[in-house]
């Protein structure tokens, strides 16, 4: 069975708790501005990632019914792409719906009605104009920080790293 990655998600096998006050997330995100193309620039180790080794990115497209179509790739050591699609939703656990705290699930769609097939994907900071991203999942175990631009501004960069860091994410194991 072809492993998968997940840019921006967390493990769907595993799931992550999800208590709403555990990890503060970014006020007013709207889904429509955050839709589009993300590159990442740094994140923690996984198992999902681990045989990307550049031109890792993100692509969300906001549905009719308000889901989010994720697709995933990124070069691989040999020079192949990988490619992973997914689904995000508001979380629907937390009340009221915040659209910082989604969940994503890259499990077959057969599969939606169990809950630990769906991983949080949080976002934790966003620049006003929706260049840069700070996503999460309240275990701390997953982070990534992205960018609109395959070369982003590295003091940006460190920025969202100092202040995951500051959150309680190992920043030091951070590979970027």
């Amino acid at each position: 069975m072809k492993r998968i990655f997940a840019l921006s998600l967390v493990s769907v096998l595993a799931g992550c708790s999800t208590t709403p006050d555990s990890l503060p997330t970014q006020s007013g995100v709207d889904l429509n501005k955050y839709a589009g193309t993300w590159y990442e620039q740094s994140r923690l180790p996984n198992r999902f990632q681990d045989d990307c080794v550049s031109d890792v990115q993100a692509d969300y497209a906001v549905q009719p019914d308000g889901t989010l179509s994720v697709t995933n790739q990124c070069k691989t050591a040999s020079n192949g792409t990988k490619v992973a699609h997914a689904e995000g939703r508001l979380n629907p656990s937390i009340e009221p719906r915040d659209p910082a705290r989604l969940e994503v699930r890259f499990a077959p769609e057969w599969t939606s009605w169990i809950p630990w097939v769906w991983g949080d994907y949080w976002i934790i900071k966003l620049d006003d104009n929706y260049q840069y991203s700070l996503v999460g999942t309240p275990d701390r175990n997953y982070l990534w920080v992205l960018s609109r631009d395959k070369q982003a501004d590295p003091a940006k960069v460190q920025q969202l790293l100092d202040h995951a860091g500051s959150l309680g994410f190992p920043v030091e194991k951070a590979i970027r």
